[in-house]
């Protein structure tokens, strides 16, 4: 390939036709017209030897080819903006989306006052909350771009990733009160009882369930939710039983909580972002607030 003949334009114009699969987006994204996106969507077609995006029922679809140029091509272009040592654009008048993974808990607790701190320092920056389905998921978000900043467990160091601990958080037991669990809280006791787990995955085991499988015991999962929110009032209403991260333990009477009675190991929270965006003036920001936050 020339390199002369190579429009480095085209490779922004690729970024966000494989972000937003969808020309018009992609183009509003951009301050291009649709005609002008599609043009540079066949183009690309041609540079790359593939159909990139293919029609669907009512929708267009990453090929595997596109899916995997996303990364290396937010790399490059990372690397290249690197390079040229862009003008630094003062926060207040940033105007950009940041994606933000996190589960609802610790959700509930920070976004609202994240909300209010970007407002007098960095009014253009806008936040898309995104659903949380797991480490794993929250890392290939970072990785191929459709994520900017992730707060999850992150288990191993990544060098890819540049992760901070937030802090560390331990299990409780919690029920209703009057549970006829909690007269004379035990280890029968609490696996007499179904139990409600919260999954973004939809998963219906948890390291729990190995552990108790060491000792030849079992538990009943009887509901599998997708957050945090929908769990006490589940609770209050039933006699299921739930074991939950301290913090996103509601305070008050209607619930109680307990120290689970076996050793249950806790874990520790993390901030991450891709390394690539490591002098991204808006996600530094937005990392900076929502790191003091949650610490």
């Amino acid at each position: 390939m020339n390199l002369r003949s190579l429009d480095l334009n085209l490779l922004v114009v690729l970024d966000a036709l494989l972000d937003e699969a969808h020309v018009s987006r992609a183009a509003d994204r951009l301050g291009l017209s649709q005609p002008a996106a599609s043009a540079a969507l066949q183009r690309c077609r041609h540079l790359f030897r593939d159909e990139l995006l293919e029609r669907g029922r009512g929708t267009m679809r990453l090929t595997s080819r596109a899916e995997a140029l996303r990364a290396p091509l937010k790399s490059l272009l990372a690397s290249m903006m690197e390079l040229i040592g862009p003008p630094e654009i003062p926060l207040t008048e940033i105007r950009q989306v940041l994606r933000i993974t996190m589960a609802d808990y610790p959700a509930l607790f920070v976004i609202a006052q994240l909300q209010r701190e970007l407002q007098p320092s960095a009014p253009g920056i806008d936040l898309v909350i995104q659903s949380w389905h797991g480490g794993d998921a929250a890392r290939s978000a970072l990785v191929d771009g459709t994520a900017d900043l992730a707060v999850s467990v992150f288990t191993a160091p990544d060098d890819d990733l540049h992760r901070e601990e937030l802090l560390t958080e331990h299990y409780v037991v919690v029920m209703r009160a009057g549970h006829p669990a909690a007269e004379a809280f035990d280890l029968n006791a609490w696996l007499s009882y179904p139990h409600i787990l919260v999954s973004g995955r939809g998963d219906t085991t948890t390291p729990l369930d190995a552990e108790l499988s060491r000792f030849g015991l079992s538990r009943r999962v009887g509901l599998v939710v997708p957050n945090f929110q929908m769990v006490p009032s589940l609770l209050q209403d039933s006699d299921m039983i739930a074991m939950l991260p301290s913090r996103a333990t509601p305070s008050g009477g209607s619930l109680v909580s307990f120290l689970p009675p076996i050793p249950v190991p806790g874990f520790q929270l993390h901030m991450a972002w891709h390394r690539r965006r490591a002098k991204d003036a808006a996600l530094q920001h937005v990392a900076r607030i929502l790191g003091a936050l949650l610490r």
